[in-house]
């Protein structure tokens, strides 16, 4: 019953709706788990090149990434005495930037010989920085929680990252009593193009919203679960400059699978529940596939890898192997990590890998 239900919500999907025009369904009926390296570690910060080598860090100030022959090229850091922890990668093609959270703030810039350049530092006991990425190779943006009273804090580069400067306050719609954010698996910040969505979570869950790079911003409502320190939103993808996904829940109670799942179709402005009181429950990042016209969305947690094809209003389970976040090399291959591990996660149709 459930495979009929999922099959003719896919076929009303078809029938309608810009973002499925042309997809050709695919039979994704599993996924094959290969481990590439297992350690005492916790890594939820995972980053794919331009060359498609996988760079990641860890919660004990290492970091490095994995040649073609899945051979870890591996260097650390220290500040003083302190390890950082890093939940935070980016890339703008040149360099790797590396974001700790905690105080105080580390923001390394990593070149092609693991050197590390530290390019930016907070201290306050209330920093703690979620995510950073880049829009192209000079402009990037880094998100966190609140040191100010009511204001995120924003980082914003223009030069490569070599330098990064704090949004004003003044400049950022407030913040409401209890909201922050997740530093759960990097993807608390979506781009597409110069359009940029940062989502929070906690007592409120909402999406703030910049049409310009970081020079302007909105704040939008979400119905997305929330009201307690624990809820909100976790994870968000766009697939262009108008269609979203974003999921979270409850991470201390991972089944609890009612308003945490939700999609926009007008660049993040109104957000509809999708999925509701159906699975998944909480997860920590949600992707799209690349090259499936934003049909296809893989989300990951510690209860077990789901996938979409129909935008995200059906799911199903395909692996309960856990994991906190995942990045797509193509369409058929990606990379997920979590606590102990990185593993590539294939594909399958019909029992057969996609990328063959």
């Amino acid at each position: 019953m459930k495979s009929l239900l999922f099959a003719g919500a896919l076929l009303l999907l078809l029938s309608c709706g810009n973002s499925t025009q042309n997809y050709e369904l695919r039979d994704i009926s599993g996924i094959e788990v290969n481990t590439i390296w297992e350690d005492s570690m916790s890594v939820r910060a995972v980053e794919i090149a331009r060359d498609g080598s996988l760079w990641f860090a860890d919660n004990r100030g290492r970091f490095g990434y994995f040649d073609y022959k899945d051979k870890v090229v591996m260097d650390s850091v220290k500040y003083d005495t302190i390890v950082p922890h890093f939940r935070a990668i980016a890339s703008n093609g040149e360099n790797i930037f590396l974001l700790s959270i905690g105080n105080p703030a580390l923001l390394y810039k990593i070149d092609d010989k693991l050197e590390a350049t530290l390019v930016y530092q907070e201290k306050d006991s209330a920093v703690f920085y979620d995510a950073v990425k880049f829009w192209n190779s000079e402009e990037g943006i880094a998100m966190g929680d609140p040191v100010e009273e009511g204001c995120l804090s924003v980082l914003i580069t223009r030069n490569g990252g070599n330098s990064w400067s704090k949004v004003p306050c003044d400049l950022l719609p407030p913040l409401a009593k209890g909201e922050a954010a997740f530093a759960a698996s990097n993807t608390n910040i979506a781009i597409s193009g110069e359009y940029t969505w940062l989502i929070t979570g906690g007592v409120r869950s909402r999406v703030f919203y910049s049409p310009d790079k970081g020079r302007s911003w909105k704040v939008y409502d979400t119905p997305v679960v929330q009201g307690e320190p624990t809820m909100g939103m976790y994870s968000v993808d766009f697939w262009d400059k108008d269609h979203g996904y974003a999921i979270g829940g409850d991470y201390t109670r991972p089944e609890y699978h009612t308003a945490n799942k939700l999609r926009t179709e007008d660049g993040g402005k109104t957000w509809q529940l999708a999925a509701n009181n159906r699975g998944p429950g909480y997860r920590s990042c949600v992707q799209y596939v690349p090259n499936q016209k934003g049909n296809e969305l893989v989300a990951v947690g510690f209860e077990g890898i789901a996938f979409s094809q129909d935008g995200g209003a059906y799911w199903k389970q395909l692996s309960d192997e856990g994991f906190y976040t995942i990045r797509f090399l193509n369409d058929s291959t990606a990379y997920a990590a979590g606590k102990g591990r990185v593993a590539r996660v294939l594909l399958r149709k019909n029992g057969v890998n996609t990328s063959n």
